[in-house]
């Protein structure tokens, strides 16, 4: 396949890039043009300024977009959610109006999170859920979801509700490893919220899948099929790092130093893949015990 990617040099982007580099071809749009050069340098990656056209469209089997600020980088003042709202509905906009102007348009991933369904108790959450509009990161997913979802009588389209990305350098997982290799480790509020993650090895391998089959369209969960609640969890991640797991982190003092980005520490959903499982894909890494050994 010959597949566009916005936000490529991103922590999913960059690894889909080079795990299947020796059966797709990449084109990866950037405002780093130089900077992204270097890092793809070995995997042969086109790497541009702008969207194509939308005649330029036709030459690719499918857009992969990911692009958008990193939703934790910073503190959510009213200046940084519309900064995180134009990253992703901009050139989501974008690539729908080429897309609709397009002869033979490409097939159409494009990014969102769990977060679309907002704060929910520990019932399994499958893509039949419907989304609740109840805080800034639900609403910011719903709308790029619906600007995505347009052009669906034009080409597949396909909306990636991503849970937390689990990978050994890049992402969550470093973030959350530091306080426990340095004893101080432990679940964060009441730890009863859920967590819905993935391996990185088994969301790249998930985007494959559902390139090659047709069939699959609308809302996909990736997330793994076993999500945990952070008590869990920060068990899990001590046990693994040979750590204590005494300490934990108040709910109030999250939310003072977090302010409203908080509530993605302290609330959460148990999601679960059903449309990847229906569709026959097979985990590497359905449990987290597994996963978190292989990454650290």
């Amino acid at each position: 396949m010959k597949i566009l990617i916005t936000g490529g040099s991103g922590l999913i982007g960059s690894s889909f890039i080079r795990y299947y580099s020796q059966q797709h071809q990449f084109t990866v749009t950037t405002r780093s043009v130089e900077r992204v050069k270097q890092q793809f340098r070995g995997y042969g990656v086109d790497v541009v300024s702008e969207l194509p056209s939308a005649q330029g469209l036709t030459e690719f089997d499918a857009v992969i977009n990911l692009q958008g600020a990193g939703i934790a980088d910073k503190r959510w003042t009213a200046e940084r959610k519309q900064e995180l709202q134009n990253s992703r509905w901009q050139i989501t906009e974008a690539l729908v109006q080429r897309i609709k102007e397009c002869p033979s348009p490409p097939v159409l991933l494009s990014g969102s999170a769990i977060g679309v369904y907002g704060p929910r108790d520990d019932e399994p959450v499958s893509e039949e859920a419907t989304p609740q509009t109840y805080d800034f990161a639900a609403e910011l997913c719903q709308q790029w979801e619906s600007i995505a979802l347009s052009v669906q009588q034009y080409t597949r389209v396909v909306c990636l509700r991503t849970g937390v990305v689990l990978d050994s350098a890049q992402g969550a997982l470093p973030r959350m490893a530091l306080p426990y290799k340095l004893g101080l480790g432990g679940p964060m509020g009441s730890g009863k919220q859920m967590m819905s993650w993935i391996h990185i090895e088994d969301i790249i391998r998930a985007l494959e899948f559902i390139l090659q089959d047709d069939s699959i369209a609308g809302p996909v969960n990736l997330t793994a099929p076993n999500p945990t609640a952070n008590k869990q969890f920060s068990q899990t991640l001590a046990k693994t790092l040979h750590r204590p797991h005494v300490l934990f982190v108040p709910s109030f003092a999250l939310n003072l130093m977090l302010g409203e980005m908080a509530s993605m520490l302290l609330e959460g959903q148990a999601v679960v893949p059903k449309k990847l499982e229906q569709a026959g894909f097979h985990f590497n890494f359905p449990q987290l015990q597994d996963a978190l050994a292989d990454l650290l």
